[in-house]
């Protein structure tokens, strides 16, 4: 069934019928918790320099969609500068880890697989080549930055890479090798590894430990040593952090903050590290962006702190701040997270009405989880059960996700109906095929969907009010609610109808504007007056959207 909504853009004084344009601030601020962020895996996006696409003689033959494809980061810079994010509306992008990957494949029971995915660490002081280089990420967050979107990086710290024949297991003293984790308790889901072959990082531990014997003698290799020896002692000094692992993989990790001017991380198996692990990260990555923010002035975008969004992997909003293991209950947003990825969206878009979902979660955003946010989605890299995995319904899946509460993640290939089954795949790589450019080049189908989310995506970038705001019904039938934002300087007020059919449209809206008013409506690029309360549309389209001209 497909959803049709009207977005109606108010910025008012206060909830009267009367408004005063004047008294607010045109400038729509960056707002986190009603942001629109972009999911990429940087190896299956966009192949922007062939000349990388081979490196560490990774040239075995991999399992269908388990090897290196040839994406890279000049691959999204070169979209980014086509204007490719800006047209969907996206404010943020999330890119899989950087690192540098093992050098080997491994068969985890899925035919054999290459790190062309990130998540498998082998030097986290370095630049997988596959993605591409320093001066590669540099152009990146700069150019993103000057289209006025934020850049997320993903962040690993409990586990290194598979052991191959290329790749030796990291000491004792830095990693365990077993037990497997069983997940039925809060140990048995942090003390192990999560798979068998994926050394768990001891995070638990204060001894200190030497670098890895071969690490070092891959920095020598590389010239780097006495470098990264000596940025290894100025940071211990500083904190008096015992040199254990975690700290080591938390000073790597704020480097790319102080070098680069990352505005975030999304962090990798959060409920498989003791809670205080990400307490203490929070503050290394808040001590490199204050750094950052006072050493590049000119590069400053605003006033919002780093951004950290963590993946408890079945967390729910309906949770509230706890997650439960349990024999134990973590609150995750305490000194550490902003926000946490929302695994249950994809069950309230089929088990609730829309007004249920959207009330109950803007009900918890602004109680029990106020101050924080929420990552929504409706498929991912890892989840097995995406919503319409067949792709049967993409504007459904739009105006469902792009309208609901929390902000809001688009996995490539969202806007674009990207098949999420394909045939001759083991496991997750069902998910992660090669983004369709040439359907979305070709298919008139394919840009029709494209075209819709590009649509909502703006709106929602240009009123925080959609994803951070409160919301309340205004009626049922037709079904009509309004979002309001609003902090000292900024306010926003959208009023959001939902069931109009194409054709003639009338709508009441005296409550909201003035006879008089001009103003424009979003998805056909017209212009209409509102008469005698009303303002009346003829358009092709389901969705409508006004705002002030």
């Amino acid at each position: 069934m497909r959803v049709f909504s009207v977005g109606i853009l108010v910025l008012l004084l206060g909830m009267g019928c009367g408004h005063n344009p004047q008294s607010v601030k045109s400038e729509t601020p960056f707002v986190w918790e009603g942001a629109n962020v972009y999911f990429v895996l940087i190896d299956r996006f966009n192949n922007g320099d062939p000349n990388n696409d081979v490196n560490f003689n990774r040239t075995l033959e991999a399992d269908k969609l388990r090897g290196f494809e040839g994406g890279d980061i000049k691959g999204i810079t070169q979209k980014i500068k086509e204007g490719y994010f800006t047209t969907l509306g996206v404010n943020a992008i999330w890119m899989t880890p950087v690192v540098e990957q093992i050098h080997g494949g491994t068969d985890e029971g899925t035919g054999l697989t290459y790190a062309f995915h990130g998540y498998w660490a082998r030097d986290w002081t370095a630049i997988d080549p596959n993605f591409g280089s320093p001066e590669d990420l540099h152009e990146l967050v700069e150019v993103a930055h000057s289209k006025g979107i934020r850049i997320l990086l993903d962040a690993v710290i409990n586990h290194t890479g598979p052991v191959t024949e290329q790749d030796p297991v990291w000491p004792k003293t830095w990693v365990r090798t077993e037990p497997t984790c069983d997940y039925t308790s809060f140990q048995s889901t942090v003390t192990c590894t999560l798979v068998d072959n994926l050394p768990d990082i001891k995070t638990e531990s204060q001894e200190d430990v030497e670098l890895p014997q071969w690490l070092q003698e891959k920095w020598m290799a590389e010239g780097r040593y006495e470098k990264e020896i000596q940025e290894l002692d100025d940071f211990f000094e500083r904190t008096g952090y015992p040199r254990s692992p975690r700290f080591y993989i938390m000073k790597w990790l704020a480097d790319y903050i102080t070098e680069f001017g990352i505005d975030g991380y999304r962090v990798d198996t959060v409920k498989h590290t003791e809670p205080y692990v990400w307490q203490e990260f929070k503050k290394a990555c808040d001590y490199a962006f204050a750094a950052y923010k006072k050493n590049h002035p000119d590069k400053v975008l605003d006033d919002n702190g780093f951004y950290l969004v963590g993946e408890v992997y079945n967390y729910g909003i309906s949770g509230g701040k706890a997650f439960d293991f349990g024999d134990r209950t973590v609150n995750y947003f305490d000194r550490a997270f902003n926000s946490l990825i929302n695994f249950e969206l994809k069950y309230h878009m089929v088990q609730q009405s829309t007004e249920q979902l959207f009330k109950n979660y803007s009900e918890i955003l602004n109680t029990d989880l106020k101050g924080f946010g929420v990552l929504n989605y409706i498929s991912s890299h890892d989840d097995g059960e995406p919503f319409d995995a067949s792709r049967q319904n993409p504007f459904e899946s739009a105006n469902k996700l792009l309208l609901s509460p929390g902000t809001s993640q688009i996995y490539y290939g969202d806007e674009s109906a990207r098949p999420l089954i394909i045939a001759g795949t083991r496991g997750d790589a069902t998910l992660r095929s090669f983004m369709n450019w040439e359907a979305i080049q070709q298919d008139p189908e394919t840009r029709d969907i494209l075209e819709h989310w590009q649509k909502l995506g703006r709106f929602r970038r240009d009123h925080p009010a959609v994803g951070a705001g409160s919301h309340q019904m205004i009626t049922q039938d037709p079904y009509l609610f309004y979002r309001s934002y609003q902090d000292l300087e900024y306010s926003d007020f959208v009023v959001i109808g939902m069931g109009l059919p194409p054709g003639k449209k009338v709508l009441d809206v005296s409550k909201v504007f003035e006879d008089g008013d001009q103003l424009r409506e979003a998805y056909s690029g017209t212009a209409v007056e509102v008469e005698q309360g009303q303002v009346v549309l003829n358009t092709p389209f389901n969705l409508v959207l006004l705002e002030y001209l």
